[in-house]
């Protein structure tokens, strides 16, 4: 599966990564421009992974979604090779899948904000 076992909410990296997503207005007009991302959930998934990983459980409570409907947008990224995942343990952990999308990601939050 790819969500973790266990519950492992780590709440200062939560809460770090709280701090460091734009505003949903930001986060819509990026939407906008990459429409292959789709989604707003998915594009702050990829904007939380920007800084550092998270598991599952992080990633759901920074959306604010439940484990599975966090796993069903990470699978989608995935598909689409904007995140990679590593397994360590019972805990599965996300991360951007390179740095041509960290680029791509951070280019289009400059120039929404410009």
């Amino acid at each position: 599966m790819d969500i973790c076992v266990e519950k492992c909410i780590n709440e200062k990296k939560v809460l770090e990564t709280i701090k460091t997503i734009p505003q949903p207005e930001i986060i819509s007009s990026m939407a906008d421009i990459f429409k292959a991302l789709s989604d707003p959930t998915r594009l702050k998934i990829v904007l939380a992974l920007l800084k550092q990983e998270h598991c599952v459980c992080d990633i759901a409570v920074i959306c604010n979604q439940t484990d599975s409907a966090t796993s069903h947008q990470l699978r989608i990224l995935r598909t689409q090779k904007i995140v990679r995942n590593r397994r360590d343990g019972k805990i599965m952990y996300y991360t951007i899948d390179d740095d041509h999308v960290a680029a791509l990601i951070n280019m289009s939050l400059t120039h929404v904000q410009h």
